[in-house]
């Protein structure tokens, strides 16, 4: 145990290999756990009948998706940080107690959420853009689907607190063994049994189970520095909760506010472009989120890496470990946006090859993702944020780039500056300027000259 603690001390070493070696297995999982969803597309998109308005009907569901995902978050990225800061400071009753309360919230939750949709789909897929020829392939995936709420909830959420333990190799192991599953699964549910897109969502939530147990197993079994331990999961602190609540607000109003997004994205694209155009973005929305996750493996892994050295007042570390991050995705970013632009046509070939589809989906995708480099810079200062406790700052650019740029331009830029479908697709570039600037340039006037004073008070005093 004494060897293990040793080697997960984030405190030595290069702060680039720190985060390094948490981000490649953690970006690998991360890309492998997005099949979950993408593969589900890519078959769906190759079905013989009905491809079309099964894909759109899939993409109507990815809201609600992305509100369950929401609900792991509060939980994970409210509890991992936290526990790490704990770990920092050698209190690892603590850290495990933060742990436990996080997935005996993430139980229940996943439970309530379960009940809720399963009596609100309906109204829930009309007000998300659904009409009487796409609710039907909607319906079908979204009910199964739901049966697995707690296994995809558990899985998200407690695979966050295995990575900030050290263990990312483990990590990707977890969604390995899942996204393994629903490859063998997808095309047996799919094809062989005909089932279509309920096939994608029941090979889905059985992959989510075996993730489930696989963590459920390395968090009890000997391996873990912190343990998961039935004494706290069954006796959640109110005070504990509370800090767990408020520090993952921001990765909740992340992905919640990305349901709320999607959901006017899809309604007003239904309004100016009919299901076609609520097809082309579900296959955008498909290319981003496997664009993304380089950015998120970067800048989640640095979360626990920041907040230990944080708890372990190595505030230069500190900052080397934001500029590590910075640097990297933003070179990232850039290269994502010049592939997309030259070779738009490679990505949406993956989803759908209806031509039609194709010839709305080039220019969509290429305005979509344009000036794609300062979303980097967003989710860098978030990160910080996070990483280092500062809720409040966290959660306000959540709702600033998301509820106060990016709805209000959705909403007004196809019919009041008479942009139609285009003006959908714009919105993502202009918050992400916006939204961007504002969160990375209040973290260097914010946080970093605290690291800067802290740790010129540090020298001082020795």
């Amino acid at each position: 145990m004494e060897q293990e603690n040793k080697q997960n001390d984030f405190s030595k070493g290069s702060m680039a290999k720190s985060i390094l070696s948490l981000a490649i297995p953690m970006t690998l999982a991360q890309l492998v756990n997005i099949l979950y969803n993408v593969v589900d597309r890519v078959y769906i998109g190759l079905l013989p009948e009905d491809a079309t308005l099964s894909l759109t009907g899939l993409g109507l569901c990815l809201p609600i998706i992305s509100l369950v995902g929401a609900f792991a978050n509060l939980f994970g990225m409210g509890g991992s940080p936290l526990s790490s800061i704990e770990r920092g400071r050698g209190n690892n009753e603590k850290a495990e107690k933060i742990m436990g309360n996080s997935f005996g919230m993430l139980l229940g939750t996943g439970l309530l959420l379960t009940v809720i949709l399963f009596l609100a789909h309906r109204p829930m897929l009309y007000l998300l853009g659904a009409s009487d020829q796409t609710f039907p392939f909607a319906q079908k995936y979204l009910l199964i689907y739901m049966l697995g709420n707690v296994f995809v909830m558990t899985g998200l959420g407690m695979n966050m607190f295995i990575n900030a333990q050290g263990f990312g190799t483990i990590g990707m192991m977890t969604v390995l063994f899942g996204a393994i599953t629903n490859i063998i699964l997808d095309p047996i549910f799919i094809f062989g049994m005909k089932m279509g897109v309920q096939g994608a969502a029941l090979a889905t939530i059985l992959s989510q189970l075996v993730s489930t147990v696989w963590i459920l197993k390395f968090l009890t079994g000997e391996k873990a520095i912190l343990k998961l331990r039935k004494k706290y999961v069954f006796s959640i602190e109110p005070r504990i909760a509370k800090e767990i609540v408020t520090l993952g607000f921001s990765g909740f109003v992340m992905l919640a506010t990305n349901s709320l997004v999607q959901m006017c994205c899809n309604s007003t694209l239904e309004a100016y472009g009919g299901d076609l155009y609520v097809g082309v973005m579900t296959v955008v929305s498909s290319v981003r989120e496997i664009a993304q996750q380089a950015v998120h493996g970067i800048t989640h892994s640095a979360q626990p890496v920041l907040g230990f050295n944080y708890g372990a007042e190595e505030y230069g570390r500190v900052k080397r470990g934001i500029f590590f991050t910075t640097v990297v995705t933003s070179i990232y970013a850039g290269a994502v946006w010049l592939i997309v632009w030259f070779f738009p046509d490679f990505f949406i070939r993956l989803f759908n090859r209806e031509p039609e589809l194709i010839a709305a989906a080039i220019p969509a995708i290429r305005t979509y993702f344009f000036g794609y480099i300062f979303m980097a810079l967003q989710m860098s200062g978030q990160s910080v944020a996070v990483g280092l406790g500062r809720s409040k700052q966290a959660i306000f650019f959540s709702l600033f780039r998301k509820v106060m740029i990016v709805v209000p331009l959705t909403l007004l830029l196809p019919g009041t500056f008479g942009m139609g479908t285009d003006g959908v697709f714009a919105a993502e570039p202009i918050s992400n300027l916006l939204g961007g600037a504002a969160c990375y340039g209040t973290m260097l006037v914010t946080i970093w000259p605290e690291m800067t004073r802290k740790e010129k008070e540090q020298k001082q005093a020795e």
